[in-house]
């Protein structure tokens, strides 16, 4: 794991000691899970800054990816960096634009934080690898995306009657609401909640709890997910059939360390669908 373990965080908060809270900034501020970022790091009590761009009409800190200046100076007024603009999934590809980022660190100094929702990307990767940016890396799956439903491909929203299984259903993930994924980044830590990983046949079975009946099931072989994979399914085979999420051990664990923060159970996160 990249980033500060709970000895080197308790030895980093002595030092700040009478010196205030730690200062965020965070990219990205508005969007999908940015907005939830932000309002978690206020509710933590950060001092927090958003950087926008000079022509959006509501800002806190005024910068741009095309003004390097600009975004050292934003960086040199805080201690962490937030960076959840998107990767390649479902927009246009911005992890040149955060390699921009990573330069105004550099420059600035000040820095002892850095998240990022593209920390994958091996070319990021390899520019904020080191001490100088403990960064954290979160393995799961968004709720809203993959939990409502039910991890078929294509649907928002849990069906009522029948379900696709994703081959033999009992390969496990990690399903993290999103609002959790926010309070836990400001931690940096894995976000690997122990009751939230479960493969798609329990997710399911949740849900048919929920509904009071049984849903059709069809099985949906690798084979024939290839035939039918578009951009954007390949995710679906490294998570449900390979087990990329859970197929590895995890040293410090977001709900063990900082067991005061509840997080969303997948049979509460469903019941919204009800």
């Amino acid at each position: 794991m990249v980033g500060r373990t709970r000895k080197e965080r308790e030895g980093k908060e002595r030092e700040r000691e009478g010196d205030g809270e730690e200062q965020s900034s965070g990219v990205g501020g508005t969007g999908y899970l940015g907005r939830r970022i932000v309002n978690a790091s206020l509710a933590a009590g950060h001092p927090t800054f958003v950087l926008h761009r000079p022509e959006s009409a509501w800002m806190w800190r005024r910068g741009s990816f095309s003004d390097h200046g600009s975004l050292v100076a934003v960086v040199r007024q805080v201690d962490a960096v937030v960076c959840p603009i998107a990767g390649v999934h479902l927009r246009s590809h911005q992890i040149p634009l955060q390699l921009k980022l990573v330069e105004a660190m550099k420059e600035a100094g000040n820095v002892n934080h850095r998240m990022s929702a593209s920390t994958t990307r091996w070319r990021l990767r390899r520019a904020v690898e080191g001490p100088e940016f403990p960064s954290p890396t979160s393995a799961g799956c968004f709720a809203g995306y993959f939990a409502g439903g039910l991890c078929e491909p294509g649907r928002i929203l849990p069906a009522k009657e029948r379900v696709t299984i994703l081959g033999s259903g009992d390969v496990k993930a990690i399903f993290v609401d999103e609002d959790d994924v926010a309070a836990y980044a400001n931690k940096t830590v894995y976000i690997r909640p122990p009751e939230n990983v479960l493969s798609q046949l329990e997710l399911v079975r949740i849900w048919e709890d929920l509904i009071g009946r049984q849903l059709d099931k069809l099985s949906l072989s690798v084979d024939d997910l290839f035939t039918a994979m578009k951009v954007g399914m390949g995710r679906y085979y490294h998570v449900f059939y390979e087990g990329c999420l859970t197929n590895f051990e995890v040293a410090e664990e977001a709900s063990q360390l900082y067991p005061e923060v509840p997080y969303t159970r997948m049979r509460d996160y469903l019941k919204r669908y009800l």
